[in-house]
């Protein structure tokens, strides 16, 4: 892949110029046919292009191109939909098309166009008169275009006579300027008791967000000196709340000219203080852009938060007479740019409009069976949020859901609001938010005293649900469009991950990877090995590094989850119940007191970890082929919810994972299977022969292969008579093995038998050919050794079909040692003679196979001309010498991986050592 980044200026036009024919533009926007040049005449300020190879591998590569890109822009928002597109068209590239890819990103004022362009101009969009018919979306192809006009602004296709380009706009969201509202002004009898000094951190970000400023309350509350943060990027310390797909992240937020918000710094010891923050977009002197950020502690926020800007009436007309929309009465304007901040702004107006001392309010979900908690102030709604309850049946219900209710007192009718359970309210009015009468949530409000509400309030709580049901409505809608396409995105890269690796450990660690901390605080992988077997506790990981060893150790000391098969995520309550018994005995141990008896079986973990696994913990099936093959589980800390939209995300990711984890297991089973019966393919250690040194050096082609076609053996045939072969068999991989192990035991069995070299050949020829359709021809050198008193060695060889043994004497004369003799599976009857050599002291012996002699390096080839020239060189040299110049020889010869098997058998005579 080539890259290139060019800030500012106009993109370079790579279409044909001079004299070149000038390219044919069909363009096809949205079913209209006709030009666009919009975002061609826009003033480009930044472009990046990339180019892929037609490999599967490009298709990751480019989503990871544009998704940095446009991050690195700043443009968050369409991310999701630019790389889910891009996905698509480079697909259609390098995997359908088979051409290289070229991707072109350009930025400007207007948004951001994005152009795919292959190589095969041949596969055009047909142009008519009527709409276009892209094909079904059941189908494989065509389904990037469909995409372009779905989520695209503006698309088309330019056609050249060596390009197809296809192109696609994204708009940039309106995203409104202001402040994000927490609540009106209070009086001051109504304030907020603060914990001694309240302590207002000053935080200054540069452009390229770094923190240029940091005030002594910033170093109180986190623990950082100044002179340890400056300097470093905030997202270092931020810990945002991220869901995939939604809201504003903390890189946007420091963008905007001012926001208010709550999110979380890690301090020095490595927890997380909650703050409530107050950002302002300023120049500073030499008029650089930078950003000023006021936090304190969360409880604390109405030091910061900012007083709604319309005045909360009842009343629907202004003081001039003219209508007010009943919305920005009940809501303020501008209204909040995101789901979270339109319901957190709803609860704190009902709670104020009805002087109440909390509020909450619930959505719908998609079947109205149960209601989530979404929003909720002046109750524990870290505790309560994503909580689910059912609507009408069951313990814990909403009872009053679909209808306004009132209940002046708790204690009489415990549960009717299971919401409110240990909060000390006591009065409550809640009413439905409806939508075409269809239920979408409720809205509650409720006071610590008795009797505090009427009818009267409820109706005009009512009213003010009325109001903002249908805003609520459509900005849920599109947080769950936004999710899902995040989601697409999310899964699209986690299947190319996936997918990638055969290796079990490296599969168990991208599928906690990928749920920490996008889908989860922390995850655990249990496997089984089979049915027989017990849940094994795999793989450990929190975000926060320092919490894993706590947390494995928690849970290596508690049973694992039961391995059911049924679909959807199951809570799991054993890990939360550990982590308060290890909790409690902590704190009995801080305070001087023993354990008592129920809590008397100790796990070792610190009060950290106890509250980082203390939250809501689901467990999920790891199904593959029918069988469970593990289970995924993931837990939350303290207090919080899953919502639902990241369990379903987390059930698509498992059953991906399961499938990647278990095609990891079967093809570490096959590949040791494979290795195995290949190692016992190979002969045992070669054994010594007094007056004679002897190496070998084998090389199977292909991965994962020790044994090919080629072979070789040393063995002792009876006293002081050893039997040599090496051999080639036609091919290579499995059916070649197969050969490879009859040829070597019929030699070994033979030869131990007492025949002589020819008769060993022609019966093993007999069992080549009886074979049949799975014989293979097969050459070999067979011989047999015969050290002498002397200190020479005689030897008896039959040459079928191999490449000749070559003789190197002490003087460096090279020579041929055997006569070529017909090949092995191709004829019945064979007459084959043996020939006797003898090798004096310093002779060496040298017996390749074709692999060696034919490797090649474009038209040229090692030849035996060359092997001889490298065997002259070797004159003095051992055994083993000889063999390792020989094969760095070989290697040498050409730049690419061997195609064939190769081996090498050395034999030398040192003669005898005199005293």
């Amino acid at each position: 892949m080539t890259t290139g980044l060019h800030p500012g200026g106009q993109p370079q036009d790579p279409r044909p110029t001079g004299n070149q024919a000038l390219p044919r533009q069909e363009r096809v926007d949205h079913g209209a046919l006709h030009a666009d040049n919009r975002t061609r005449s826009a003033v480009i300020t930044a472009r990046a292009a990339a180019s892929f190879d037609p490999v599967g591998r490009s298709v990751a590569t480019a989503r990871s191109f544009v998704r940095d890109t446009l991050q690195g822009w700043g443009f968050a928002d369409i991310v999701d939909d630019a790389v889910v597109l891009t996905s698509e068209l480079v697909t259609n590239a390098v995997v359908h098309a088979g051409t290289s890819a070229d991707v072109l990103c350009l930025r400007s004022d207007e948004g951001v166009r994005i152009e795919v362009a292959d190589r095969y101009p041949e596969r055009e969009i047909p142009l008519q008169a009527t709409a276009v018919n892209m094909g079904s979306p059941d189908r494989e192809g065509g389904r990037g275009l469909q995409l372009c006009a779905a989520l695209a602004g503006r698309w088309g296709v330019d056609y050249s006579p060596t390009h197809k380009q296809v192109w696609f706009h994204l708009d940039l969201p309106d995203r409104p300027v202001g402040t994000r509202t927490a609540g009106p002004s209070l009086p001051a009898d109504l304030l907020p008791l603060a914990d001694g000094r309240v302590r207002v951190a000053v935080i200054q970000i540069d452009r390229v967000g770094a923190i240029s400023a940091w005030n002594e309350d910033a170093e109180d509350l986190f623990g950082y000196a100044a002179e340890q943060v400056i300097g470093k990027p905030l997202t270092d310390l931020a810990a945002w709340p991220h869901t995939p797909g939604t809201s504003t992240g903390i890189v946007e937020a420091l963008q905007l000219s001012r926001w208010e918000g709550t999110y979380g710094l890690r301090g020095a010891s490595g927890r997380v203080t909650p703050v409530y923050a107050s950002h302002l977009r300023v120049r500073d002197t030499g008029g650089e852009p930078s950003t000023v950020c006021l936090l304190v502690r969360d409880h604390e926020r109405a030091v910061l938060q900012t007083p709604l800007r319309a005045s909360a009436t009842d009343t629907t007309t202004s003081s001039e007479g003219q209508a007010t929309d009943p919305f920005e009465v009940f809501i303020g304007s501008p209204a909040p740019d995101d789901l979270d901040g339109l319901l957190q702004r709803t609860v704190e107006r009902a709670r104020d409009m009805l002087d109440g001392d909390s509020a909450f309010l619930l959505l719908a979900t998609d079947d109205e069976t149960e209601l989530e908690v979404r929003a909720s102030t002046g109750l524990p709604s870290a505790r309560q949020r994503f909580a689910r309850v059912p609507v009408e049946a069951g313990p814990g219900r909403y009872g009053s859901a679909r209808m306004p209710a009132v209940h002046e007192d708790l204690t009489v009718v415990p549960g009717a609001v299971p919401l409110l359970a240990g909060t000390g309210m006591r009065s409550v009015v809640t009413v439905p938010l409806k939508v075409e009468g269809r239920l979408t949530g409720s809205l509650g409000v409720a006071a610590e005293g008795p009797s505090r509400y009427s009818n009267e309030e409820a109706l005009r709580l009512q009213f003010a649900a009325d109001r903002i049901a249908l805003a609520v409505e459509s900005a849920r809608l599109g947080e769950l469009e936004r999710l899902r396409r995040g989601s697409l995105s999310f899964l699209v890269e986690a299947s190319d991950l996936l997918a990638g690796t055969l290796d079990r450990d490296q599969t168990l660690a991208l599928m906690a990877q990928m749920t920490v901390p996008t889908l989860a605080t922390w995850c655990a992988v249990y496997t089984i090995a089979d049915q027989a077997s017990d849940p094994y506790l795999s793989y450990v990981l929190h975000e926060d590094e320092e919490r894993i060893d706590g947390l494995k150790a928690l849970l290596s000391k508690i049973a694992p989850p039961d391995p059911v098969p049924t679909p959807g995520a199951r809570v799991w309550a054993a890990p939360g119940e550990a982590a308060h018994q290890a909790a409690l005995r902590t704190s009995m141990r801080s305070l001087g007191l023993g354990a008592p008896a129920s809590v008397a079986s100790g796990i070792g973990t610190t009060l950290a970890t106890a509250a980082a696994v203390g939250g809501e913990t689901v467990v999920l099936p790891l199904v593959a082929r029918n069988r469970v093959i593990g289970m995924l589980t993931l837990g939350k800390p303290s207090d919080e919810h899953f919502r639902q939209e990241i369990l379903e995300l987390a059930e698509d990711l498992s059953r991906r994972a399961a499938l990647a984890l278990d095609n990891a297991r079967l093809y570490s089973e096959r590949t040791a299977i494979s290795q195995s019966l290949q190692r016992s393919l190979l002969p045992p250690d070669l054994p010594h022969i007094d007056g004679v040194e002897v190496e070998v050096i084998y090389r199977a082609a292909g991965e994962g292969n020790e044994v090919g076609g080629d072979f070789y053996d040393l063995f002792p045939i009876r006293d002081g008579v050893y039997g040599f072969a090496i051999g080639d068999v036609c091919g290579t991989g499995p059916e070649a093995a197969a050969v490879t192990g009859l040829a070597r035991h019929a030699l070994r069995l033979l030869a131990r038998e007492g025949f002589g070299g020819p008769a060993v050949l022609e019966r093993l020829n007999s069992a080549i050919l009886d074979e049949g359709a799975r014989s293979r021809f097969l050459t070999l050198l067979y011989g047999e050794l015969w050290p002498q008193e002397d200190g020479s060695a005689m030897l008896k060889v039959v040459c079928a079909g191999h490449p000749l043994p070559l003789r190197l004497r002490q003087d460096g004369a090279v020579e041929a040692a055997a006569e070529p003799q017909p090949l092995l599976g191709v004829m019945e009857d064979l007459e084959l003679y043996e020939q006797t050599i003898t090798l004096d002291p310093g002779d060496v012996l040298l017996c390749v196979t074709d692999g060696v002699t034919e490797r090649r390096e474009g038209t040229r080839m090692l030849g035996d001309d060359g092997l001889t020239d490298v065997l002259t060189t070797c004159t003095g040299l051992t055994a083993g010498a000889v063999a390792a110049r020989i094969m760095r020889a070989v290697e040498r010869f050409a730049s690419d991986a061997p195609s064939d098997d190769m081996a090498i058998l050395a034999m030398r005579v040192p003669g005898l050592h005199r005293d």
